[in-house]
């Protein structure tokens, strides 16, 4: 009876992750969602799986116009201006006066950042109007949903000069149906960009990460029958491996609708048919190959409806913990990890691409990784669908990141739709392992009451991984550190950051000893310091690669010996650009705790890491 219980819950929370958001939404985007006023259109649910459909791009150049004062948005009495940019309005008459024009202002590539394509914008936090022109046709029975993958950090979209929507939030998805707005022949887009910090927002006013401004990841127009599956499910069922479980649902709520699952490998083809709420669900019986990071196996799958044929590549494993243990397919195993930001390999700037993933995921492995911390907020879907595929698992983290305003609803709000659409972007992944809540997060009761409201949601969207959060330790004496956090009862693993050696003298390490007070697996997810590459001297030097590495040395000797240790993701990959670190010659902008310089070359500590992880 309890087994099969635990069956049924599995099968539930499943079908909670896909009516979630549909939900939240109805009463919005239902089918009186088309009656609403292109001024009033809002956001529809973010579409699952939108690299496996059929869609055009408007990557590319794009036109961009600074706008310091926000002129084009506001009138001078700060009301919305119904003239603004997003008309892309020309003189008709010799007399008309418009003290803008796209056409020929400058261009920048999208998805990318403003900050490394204009040296004046370099320093920029501000609003940026950008413009793309496209060729559309109309296709009977289809709908075109306009679809961002990030837009830091607000966005304000346009169609032939209506508005699409807003979105709030730097580094998830969005869409909009823009099928009324689109005409045949020549289209074109305007997006109001502003990445202006806030104390509401999230990430607050202050975080150690460059503030990228602009559309930072793929803009694409994807084509979808009237009714689409708006997201579908496709995992082990109650951790079984002889047993699938696929969900699916529709954009409405709608039965009689037919949803085929083709799975050629495992010689699996399901046709279900949809129930009132527009739903599908089914247990298969079948004999994949687990995915694990030596033998990643991922199988070609796609779910069809209506004309539309959604293409896939899918692993199935499970995760659990056992005491303070981490289980992968049941196995206990060591995470050797490392914590990287979503900046490119060579330099600064937002990394986009298929090549930004490779390469710096062929740094991780080369350092012996199974595992990374992308941190401090969800990355681009390349970098988890190429860390899939080269057998590397993966934490994925919103950013609640130091001192959120944790009292503001709006704030919670927006944290948990973040949350939200990381968990639905990426909740077929088999290598995500760990959905994370937080990164140093100072302690009080409001702070407590926000996440664990969040840790409540993402459990209650997905049961079927390990949640967890970058706490702070405190220490109960000069050399005895002990983690005492509330939110240890929300989390699955206990995951800290500690810095012995960079913020404290080195030597310290072997004096330290660790108490944590909870029998659950521990994760030491920061640690580390900084060294500019090429500069050498003695080991207590400080920004001496010499100085670097042996902090690593000091404090893996001192990690091994913490009760529980089930995974490290030291702080950091590479070298990244950050405000806040403005030592002339040393720093210059970069923080420079990567094991990796911003130019792509190896530090010292690269390989006293390599060697030790070799060894576990």
């Amino acid at each position: 009876m309890k087994r099969f219980l635990t069956k049924v819950w599995g099968i539930l929370a499943m079908l909670t992750l896909l009516t979630t958001s549909s939900k939240a939404h109805a009463m919005k985007t239902g089918e009186n969602a088309l009656a609403m006023k292109t001024d009033e259109r809002i956001q529809i649910p973010l579409i699952g799986n939108v690299p496996g459909r059929q869609g055009m791009t408007l990557n590319g150049d794009w036109q961009y116009i600074v706008d310091v004062q926000e002129e084009g948005y506001y009138d001078y009495r700060m009301k919305e201006n119904r003239w603004g940019f997003f008309l892309n309005a020309k003189p008709q008459r010799p007399e008309d006066l418009i003290e803008y024009d796209f056409d020929k202002s400058e261009t920048m590539r999208v998805p990318g950042d403003w900050n490394t394509q204009d040296p004046r914008l370099f320093f920029y936090e501000g609003c940026v109007w950008l413009k793309r022109d496209f060729h559309y046709e109309k296709q009977i029975g289809k709908r075109a949903l306009l679809h961002f993958g990030a837009v830091n950090y607000e966005a304000v979209v346009y169609v032939n000069g209506k508005k699409a929507g807003r979105h709030e939030g730097g580094f998830t998805g969005f869409c909009f149906d823009v099928t009324t707005l689109l005409h045949d022949g020549n289209n074109f887009v305007v997006v109001k960009v502003d990445n202006k910090r806030k104390a509401e927002n999230v990430p607050t006013l202050i975080f150690d990460w460059w503030n990228y401004g602009g559309i930072t990841r793929d803009v694409t127009l994807v084509e979808v029958p009237e009714t689409y599956v708006e997201d579908y499910t496709l995992q082990l069922a109650d951790a079984n491996p002889r047993l699938l479980l696929f969900t699916a649902r529709l954009n409405r709520q709608k039965a009689g609708e037919t949803v085929t699952l083709s799975i050629p490998e495992l010689k699996i083809k399901r046709t279900l048919t949809t129930d009132a709420a527009g739903t599908v669900s089914t247990t298969i019986k079948a004999r994949p190959q687990l995915w694990t990071p030596d033998q990643p196996k991922l199988y070609a799958t796609t779910v069809t409806c209506n004309g539309e044929t959604i293409t896939d590549e899918v692993g199935f494993r499970t995760i659990a913990t056992r005491g303070k243990e981490i289980l992968l397919n049941g196995k206990p195993i060591y995470l050797k990890g490392i914590s990287i930001h979503e900046e490119k390999s060579h330099g600064g700037g937002r990394a986009n691409s298929t090549d930004d993933a490779r390469t710096l995921l062929g740094w991780a492995k080369e350092l012996g990784c199974n595992f990374v911390r992308l941190a401090h907020y969800p990355h681009n879907e390349y970098m988890v669908r190429e860390a899939e595929r080269m057998g590397i698992m993966v934490w994925s983290e919103i950013p609640c990141y130091w001192t959120i305003a944790w009292t503001n609803e709006h704030t919670y709000d927006n944290a948990r739709q973040q949350l939200h659409d990381m968990i639905l972007r990426d909740h077929n992944r088999a290598n995500v392992i760990i959905w994370s809540i937080a990164n140093e997060t100072p302690h009080s009761a409001d702070r407590d009451r926000f996440l664990s409201r969040l840790a409540t949601y993402a459990r209650g969207m997905d049961n079927t991984r390990l949640i967890s959060m970058a706490m702070e330790v405190t220490s109960a004496s000069n050399y005895h550190n002990r983690l005492n956090d509330n939110m240890n009862e929300y989390v699955d693993v206990v995951s800290f950051n500690e810095y012995i050696g960079w913020y404290r003298d080195v030597h310290d390490a072997a004096k330290m000893t660790w108490e944590i007070p909870y029998n659950k697996p521990v994760i030491i997810s920061e640690f580390g310091g900084g060294a500019k590459e090429g500069y050498h001297g003695a080991v207590n030097q400080r920004w001496t690669e010499e100085f670097q590495a042996n902090l690593y040395e000091e404090n893996l000797r001192m990690l091994e010996k913490i009760d529980g240790l089930a995974g490290t993701t030291p702080w950091i990959l590479k070298d990244f650009r950050s405000p806040r670190r403005v030592l002339p010659g040393i720093q210059d902008y970069y923080n420079r705790k990567g094991v990796v310089s911003d130019e792509g070359k190896k530090k010292l500590a690269f390989e006293v890491l390599r060697k030790w992880y070799e060894g576990r």
